[in-house]
Formats: C-alpha cells, sequence, structure tokens
C-alpha cells in the first residue's frame, strides 16, 4: 500500500481506536497516562491523531486497556507505515481537511461501500462527468476545478490495480443515470464507463430501482470504510464539511443498512443491463 501512504489518515486510524479502547475500558486520560508514564494531554494528542505514538506506546496502552494480544500486535505494526511520506502532498493546498481526512483513509482501506442519492460516486466519474458536475460549484474556485479532477482520477486507479485493488460496492439510485450532468454526450460517455467498470472484479455496481419506494437510506448518502489492519469508519459528507463514525455499533447500523439496501437493487448484472438500456435510448 506504499503508493497509498498517508501518515495524517493513518494517525487518525490508531487515535479512533485508542479512544475506543480506553472508553470501553472505562479508564481515564489520567489513568492512561500514568500507565503509559506520559501526561494526560499527550495520550489525548494520541487519540485525536495530533502525534504518532511509538509501536511500544501503543503496545502499553492496548494493553492497560485489557485489549486482546491480537489486537495490540495488528495495531503495533500498522504504525510501521508512519514514516512514509503521503500520496495526496500534489492537492494538499487544495483539499479542505475533512475531505483530506477521508481520501487518506480510503487510500488506507481495503473495501468501500457507497450509497449516492445524487449523482455518482467519486470513483465512478469520467474526467468530463466530474468536471461537469464541479465547475460552477460555491464550495469549489473555478481555478482549483482540474486539480480536484485530477484527484478524482488518481483515486480511481486503485479500483483496477495488480496489487492492491480497492474493493468498491456502489449503490446507486437509478434516478442519477437519467440526470444529464454536463448534457448527453458527456452522459452516454459515463454510462459507457459504468458499463465497463461493472465488468472489473473490485466492483459491486448495484442499481436501485425507483419502483421500490421507501428503503433504508432516503435520509441520505453514506460510506463505510473498511480495513484490514484496523476498524471500519462510516462516513456522511454535507455541505462544508463531514460525520466520521467511530463507534463500532453505529458502524455496523450502515453496515446492515448497506446489506438491505443490497437486498433491494438490482442484481449485478441487471444493473448492467439498466445502465445499457439507457445507452441504447441515448443513441
Amino acid at each position: 500500500m506504499a503508493d497509498r501512504a498517508d501518515p495524517t489518515a493513518l494517525r487518525w486510524l490508531i487515535g479512533v481506536e485508542l479512544h475506543n479502547y480506553r472508553r470501553h475500558a472505562g479508564q481515564t486520560l489520567a489513568a492512561a497516562g500514568k500507565a503509559l508514564g506520559v501526561s494526560p494531554g499527550m495520550v489525548g494528542h494520541f487519540e485525536k491523531g495530533l502525534y504518532f505514538p511509538q509501536p511500544e506506546q501503543i503496545a502499553g496502552l492496548l494493553s492497560f486497556y485489557g485489549a486482546p494480544a491480537w489486537d495490540v500486535e495488528r495495531l503495533s505494526s500498522v504504525s510501521g507505515r508512519a514514516e512514509q511520506r503521503t500520496w495526496l502532498a500534489p492537492w494538499n493546498d487544495i483539499i479542505p481537511d475533512w475531505t483530506k481526512t477521508f481520501v487518506g483513509l480510503e487510500g488506507l482501506a481495503s473495501h468501500e461501500v457507497t450509497y449516492t442519492p445524487l449523482a455518482l460516486h467519486a470513483l465512478l466519474q469520467t474526467r468530463e462527468y466530474s468536471i461537469a458536475g464541479t465547475a460552477g460549484s460555491a464550495r469549489v474556485r473555478p481555478d482549483q476545478v482540474e486539480r480536484l479532477v485530477s484527484l478524482r482520477i488518481e483515486r480511481q486507479r486503485r479500483l483496477s490495480s495488480d496489487t492492491d485493488p480497492l474493493r468498491l460496492t456502489t449503490l446507486v439510485e437509478e434516478s442519477v443515470l437519467d440526470r444529464p450532468i454536463g448534457g448527453a454526450e458527456t452522459l452516454r460517455a459515463q454510462l459507457e464507463h459504468l458499463v465497463e467498470l461493472s465488468k472489473l472484479n473490485s466492483i459491486e455496481l448495484l442499481v436501485l430501482p425507483t419502483a421500490i419506494g421507501r428503503h433504508d437510506s432516503l435520509e441520505g448518502g453514506f460510506a463505510v470504510l473498511h480495513f484490514t489492519q484496523a476498524q471500519s469508519i462510516g462516513y456522511i459528507e454535507y455541505p462544508d464539511g463531514a460525520v466520521y463514525v467511530q463507534d463500532q455499533d453505529q458502524v455496523a447500523a450502515y453496515t446492515r443498512t448497506a446489506e438491505s439496501l443490497r437486498s433491494a437493487a438490482l442484481p449485478q448484472s441487471e444493473s448492467r443491463e439498466a445502465i445499457e438500456a439507457r445507452l441504447e435510448r441515448l443513441i
């Protein structure tokens, strides 16, 4: 995963787990600091991802919290990536902090599950569709559109990686396929791109028919990131901000919602047919 290393996201991810273990153990920052031989403030900085704890500090805290030996070894080994440089450096000056954390975490994830009710997920977009959907946005400066789009294209490279592909399960509302972002030509090219993406082994692209009516996520989109060596994280974006779901019971609830949506969606082959049918009508 060296090409998607991001120490900031890694610090954040480890901090979340340290916080969760301390909370579940019923320990205070003061007690944890005393056990580790550091100040309570330093333990708090570890949990907020402001400082990177050494492997032995992670092991000490987790052992104090009564974590299983496997988890102690797992998180301690993850910290070995701390010295790697971030692949996000070319875009650091234009990405809001809340987005930067998510994109960094996405680069570390093994599987991403998304539900997108209004537009296609960034990992599915063609360059032209992405530009059309971004240009004119009150949240994006005109001189930054091309660079933000280039970041989305770079993120997409992991979907077809030979060594470390990101598995993607994406649930798309049928109405999104009919929204002509960028016009008919852009939409046609985008639908053709979706058909090709749906053939990749790493992608599960499922369409939610409008005819099903009510389902378990009509209140808005979300994503869940799964990791091979860390606990899963939920993500909900809103204008100019985002919520990161860290409590594992809450993350599990979003995972159940995703499974409910998968059950309601068209199977992969029928989802592809639904996209191809729209292409035929556009010709």
